[in-house]
């Protein structure tokens, strides 16, 4: 099996709906995300011969994700109420609405899936919210 890593990273805020603790309140972080790919073989041709991807092009679609998320307020669908979403965008906020719960462990899974819908073969997402707590998605390729 091959291997490749890359990294992003990106600034956010957001907040966990039905949690009891600190994480309940709006909070920022300086999320790294840790991506990886994995090929049983290396491509036999085109400029792509004896590589998994190209780092180059690997490196660009994992920030182009990171990206969509930098300086956003990552918001779980239907945790606001809608007034509440309508007066933050009229004041002209970043606010990116997410259909999941938006814990590490989620955002992990985001970002292998689009890693894969971009023909990525992504098999681990690590997302740090820390720089010494991070949350694991390792994708089931059965």
């Amino acid at each position: 099996m091959y291997g490749l890593m890359t990294e992003a990273s990106f600034d956010s805020a957001h907040f966990l709906t039905d949690y009891y603790g600190k994480c309940e309140n709006l909070h920022g972080h300086r999320w790294r995300v840790v991506a990886y790919l994995s090929a049983p073989e290396l491509g036999s041709e085109g400029t792509q011969r004896d590589m998994v991807v190209d780092f180059g092009v690997f490196k660009r679609a994992l920030r182009a994700l990171a990206e969509e998320f930098d300086h956003t307020f990552l918001v779980e669908e239907g945790s606001l109420a809608p007034a509440t979403l309508e007066a933050l965008e009229s004041e002209g906020f970043s606010l990116t609405v997410l259909p999941f719960r938006t814990t590490a462990e989620n955002l992990a899974r985001h970002f292998c899936e689009r890693m894969c819908e971009q023909g990525m073969p992504c098999s681990r997402v690590d997302v740090y919210e820390t720089p010494l707590n991070c949350a694991i998605y390792v994708r089931d390729e059965g």
